[in-house]
């Protein structure tokens, strides 16, 4: 299972009711942060979401609606005596401003923070469950999306043909590994024999702030959901890409493009109070689309 909980929706100005950019992406055994606006610790409050089962916090990059927000969470898991240590992903330059900080205000924090900086494309977290890697989109400064994989399950075991060659139980793990049999006799039964396909692993594609950009369809390609910014609408094509944002139109191309399951659209401009005609002229190009509202949790 991969949820996201949408906590910021909004753009570079908090607006209506909606909050600068941050999401809660939960898995099978973790909790991560993408992005950490301003506003993100009130979020946190308001959904009930525990920040203390966070050791990952991934930041796209270093406007300040992405990241406003982590210098007082990473003070107040201090407060809340905090002591396994925290993974934070960025581009370069988020470490010093962070360490300048605590400082200046004889903050010690009682865990270990590790800065992790973003140079290239590639895997940035992995485990037996799910691979966590990042890509490049195109922005005003240097801007990563994430790609959120759950790893395929073990091979199902086709029950007919267990019991037609007498497979013994304790051989039934191996075969889920992808273990051929071997008979009392010798004879090699293959594995696609005695098991069926795994259902594949599912993924949350996290695109971030970026002009309409091809490339990173491969990076997302058939993704089950991916959540991709449309702070304006297509009347205002033109100040999108002065800006480096996309339209609504531009996410869904992306959507269709990379034959993704499910389009959430968000970092909305503060211009648009009604959310609605965003999603509708979005679905006039990928049909299955949502504006991202926050406290919602989407389940991939």
């Amino acid at each position: 299972m991969i949820a996201v909980t949408i906590l910021g929706n909004n753009s570079a100005l908090p607006a209506h009711g909606r909050h600068p950019t941050a999401q809660i992406v939960q898995t099978r055994n973790h909790t991560f942060l993408v992005d950490c606006g301003e506003g993100t610790q009130l979020q946190m409050s308001e959904y009930r979401i525990k920040r203390s089962r966070i050791d990952h916090i991934f930041i796209s990059h270093l406007h300040g609606d992405h990241y406003f927000g982590l210098i007082g969470l990473l003070t107040s898991f201090g407060l809340n005596n905090r002591e396994h240590d925290l993974h934070v992903y960025s581009p370069e330059g988020l470490e010093p401003i962070m360490l300048m900080q605590l400082p200046a205000s004889h903050t010690l924090l009682p865990y270990r923070i590790y800065f992790h900086t973003l140079k290239e494309e590639g895997l940035l977290f992995e485990d037996d469950h799910l691979s966590i890697s990042c890509f490049k989109v195109n922005h005003k400064i240097e801007c990563y999306g994430f790609l959120f994989e759950e790893k395929a399950h073990h091979r199902k075991l086709n029950a007919e043909a267990v019991k037609h060659f007498n497979v013994p139980y304790e051989f039934y793990e191996r075969l889920q590994e992808g273990k051929d049999f071997v008979t009392p006799e010798g004879k090699v039964i293959p594995n696609v024999t005695l098991t069926l396909d795994p259902k594949p692993g599912r993924k949350y594609a996290y695109c971030a702030d970026t002009i309409y950009y091809e490339p990173i369809c491969k990076h997302i390609e058939g993704a089950d959901l991916i959540y991709h910014e449309a702070t304006y609408m297509k009347d205002e094509e033109e100040r999108a890409r002065a800006r480096y944002h996309s339209t609504t139109i531009d996410a869904a191309h992306i959507a269709r493009k990379a034959n993704v399951g499910k389009l959430l659209i968000g970092h909305f401009s503060s211009r648009y109070e009604n959310l609605a005609p965003l999603e509708n002229e979005a679905r006039q190009v990928f049909a299955n689309c949502e504006a991202a509202i926050e406290g919602t949790c989407y389940i991939v």
